[in-house]
């Protein structure tokens, strides 16, 4: 399956994988706070995915998810055009997700996923607990 014009082709090749501003806040706010971390790095060797925080010494990956692209139950939509593509991307994403959730947990990590419309406050909030119980 392909996109359906190669503008849209091309706009799906520009979206950032890192550095986008919701990670941008967390990271800030993260470390405002003194924690420190990896940036855009595989957690765990033979997991296919780089997570946006990677707390190593406590195992935990943090991934900071676009409501579109990972199908936010709140604000995620599909697109009217090319359904069937965009239908196939999108679930194609979920499982991904749910695969390395589960892989990093049976590893022994913690895994927090923050959607990009959450209050950064909050977000941090689950972050840091999540490290802090793991320290």
């Amino acid at each position: 399956m392909t996109p359906s014009s190669p503008g849209v082709s091309e706009r799906m090749a520009r979206v950032r994988r890192r550095d986008t501003a919701p990670e941008l806040e967390l990271r800030s706010e993260l470390h405002r706070r003194g924690f420190r971390y990896r940036v855009d790095r595989r957690p765990l060797k033979g997991v296919p995915s780089r997570a946006d925080l990677v707390f190593g010494p406590a195992k935990v990956a943090v991934y900071v998810d676009g409501c579109f692209w990972h199908s936010c139950p709140e604000h995620g939509t599909m697109p009217r055009s090319n359904e069937e593509f965009w239908q196939a991307k999108l679930t194609r994403n979920q499982e991904r997700d749910a695969a390395v959730n589960e892989a990093l947990a049976e590893a022994g990590w913690t895994v927090v996923r923050v959607w990009e419309h959450e209050e950064i406050d909050a977000a941090a909030d689950r972050v840091e607990a999540a490290v802090r119980a793991r320290r």
